[in-house]
C-alpha cells in the first residue's frame, strides 16, 4: 500500500459480507445483499450471489423484494459473448434517508444524506461557542424544514438522526476561553434526549471523530484498510480507532482520543503536567500563530495557509504538529499493530496534503526496530466526515447486516 492510497490489490480485497440460505433469515440477507451493494457499487445478481454466498435463488427472491421496496434500482443490460444480458443492481438514493447533524465548538452542520451515503442538502450556523439551548433550537428547526421539503413520500424514508458532538463540550476552558456558564449548561444537557424528543425521531450519538472515523471507514479507505488509527484535525485534533474492520469506541467512548496524548515525561518535581497533542497539533493552535501575526485566522481553512504572509506561520505549526502527530503515531503502532494512520481534517487539500509530508518526514527520525510501520495516508472525506458518519448511523442501524455497524472482513 502506498502513501496515496490503497494499492490495486488492497483494493480487490474487499469486505465480504456473507448470507445464509437458511429459513428465518430473510431480513438479515436483505441487509447483506444491500451491503454488499453498498461496497462494491452495482452488481448483477450472479455476482451477488457468488459474493453472499447466497443461492441464486434466494439472490432472485430478495432482491425482487429490495425492488419492490423501493431500496434497489436495475441498471441497464449487460450483454456478455454468451446467455442471457446480466441486469446490475444499484442502491436507490432516493431509497432512505437520514439526517446528520455535526455540533462543534465554532459551527453547527445539519446535512440531508441519502441511501449511497451522498449529501443532499447541508446548512450551516457559525457562533463563537455553542450555547445547548441555541444548538437545540437550531437543530430542530433545520430537521423541521429538512422533513418539510422531503413531502410526505421522503418523511416515510426518513431513518433518524446522526449526531456527532464531542465528548467534553466544556473542556480545555483554558485553551478555547469557553465560558463557564456554558460548559455547565452542557453538562446538565442531554442533546440527544431532546432532539428525538423535539422532532419525533430515533437518535445515536457518537463521539465527532469517531463519526468522522466511520465515514472513512464506510467511505472511505476503510473498506481496504482492516485496522487504522484515524486523526481528524480540526479546532481541537481527535480521532477514532478501527481494529479489523471495526469502530472501537472503549468503554467510556474515548478509544483513538490521541488528542489527550502526553508529549512528554511527567516528572516528580514538575509543577505541571506535559502538554497534550491537542495543544500544539489542532487549528486553534495555528489560528493563534495568524493572530499574533495580526493576519486574519480564517485562512486555516483555505488556500491561503500555504501563501505569502501566511506561508511563514503555517510552516512553523507545520513542523511543530506534525513532530507531534508522529510521537503519537509510533506510540500507536507499538501498542497496535496498525495497517495504517489516515488523517483528515477541517482544511484545504493543499495544506492537508503538506502535513502529511511533514509527518512523514518525522517518522523517518524514529527507531521501528521491533515493529511495523504503519503506512501514512491523506482520508478521503474532508471536512463533512463528522456530518457525514453521524447521518450513516441510522442507515447503518437499519440496513446493514451488522448490528455493531460493520462488517467484519470474511476469509476468502
Amino acid at each position: 500500500m502506498s502513501p496515496d492510497g490503497p494499492t490495486p490489490d488492497a483494493e480487490t480485497t474487499r469486505l465480504r459480507p456473507r448470507g445464509s440460505s437458511q429459513g428465518g433469515l430473510r431480513q438479515y440477507n436483505e441487509r447483506v445483499i444491500l451491503q454488499a451493494i453498498r461496497l462494491h457499487g452495482a452488481l448483477p445478481s450472479a455476482e451477488l450471489a457468488r459474493l453472499t454466498h447466497l443461492t441464486a435463488q434466494a439472490v432472485s427472491l430478495i432482491t425482487k423484494s429490495l425492488l419492490d421496496d423501493g431500496l434497489l434500482l436495475k441498471g441497464t443490460p449487460q450483454r456478455g459473448k454468451v446467455g442471457q444480458p446480466s441486469v446490475p443492481l444499484a442502491l436507490n438514493p432516493d431509497g432512505a434517508y437520514s439526517i446528520g447533524v455535526k455540533v462543534g465548538r465554532r459551527n453547527l452542520d445539519v446535512l440531508l444524506v441519502d441511501f449511497e451515503g451522498r449529501v443532499r442538502e447541508r446548512s450551516t450556523r457559525d457562533y463563537d461557542f455553542p450555547d445547548p439551548a441555541l444548538v437545540l433550537a437550531e437543530i430542530v428547526l433545520r430537521v423541521q424544514g429538512l422533513t418539510r421539503r422531503l413531502g410526505d413520500a421522503g418523511r416515510e424514508r426518513l431513518q433518524g438522526i446522526g449526531i456527532a458532538a464531542p465528548l467534553s463540550m466544556g473542556g480545555w476552558q483554558s485553551l478555547l476561553g469557553f465560558p463557564q456558564a456554558l460548559a455547565e449548561a452542557w453538562a446538565q444537557t442531554d442533546l440527544r434526549a431532546e432532539v428525538e424528543r423535539q422532532t419525533g425521531l430515533g437518535v445515536a450519538q457518537l463521539k465527532d471523530t469517531a463519526a468522522a472515523c466511520v465515514a472513512e471507514l464506510v467511505a472511505g479507505r476503510g473498506r481496504s484498510v482492516k485496522s487504522f488509527l484515524y486523526v481528524f484535525v480540526d479546532t481541537f485534533i481527535g480521532g477514532g480507532l478501527v481494529i479489523d474492520s471495526h469502530l472501537r469506541a472503549g468503554l467510556h467512548g474515548n478509544a483513538g482520543a490521541i488528542g489527550s496524548l502526553p508529549l512528554g515525561l511527567a516528572g516528580a518535581g514538575s509543577s505541571a503536567p506535559p502538554p497534550q497533542l491537542l495543544s500544539v497539533a489542532s487549528l486553534l493552535t495555528l489560528e493563534a500563530r495568524y493572530r499574533g501575526a495580526g493576519l486574519e485566522t480564517a485562512a486555516s481553512g483555505d488556500e491561503r495557509a500555504l501563501e505569502a504572509p501566511w506561508l511563514p506561520h503555517t510552516n512553523a505549526w507545520l513542523h511543530e504538529a506534525a513532530t507531534a502527530i508522529a510521537l503519537a503515531t509510533n506510540s500507536a503502532a507499538c501498542l497496535l499493530d496498525l495497517d495504517g494512520v489516515i488523517i483528515d481534517g477541517n482544511m484545504a487539500r493543499p495544506l492537508l496534503a503538506a502535513l502529511l509530508k511533514e509527518v512523514d518526514r518525522a517518522l523517518s527520525l524514529y527507531s521501528w526496530e521491533g515493529v511495523v510501520r504503519p503506512e501514512l495516508m491523506p482520508g478521503t472525506i474532508g471536512s463533512d466526515a463528522r456530518a457525514i458518519g453521524g447521518g450513516l448511523l441510522p442507515l447503518y442501524a437499519n440496513f446493514a447486516p451488522d448490528r455493531d455497524l460493520f462488517l467484519k472482513v470474511a476469509e476468502s
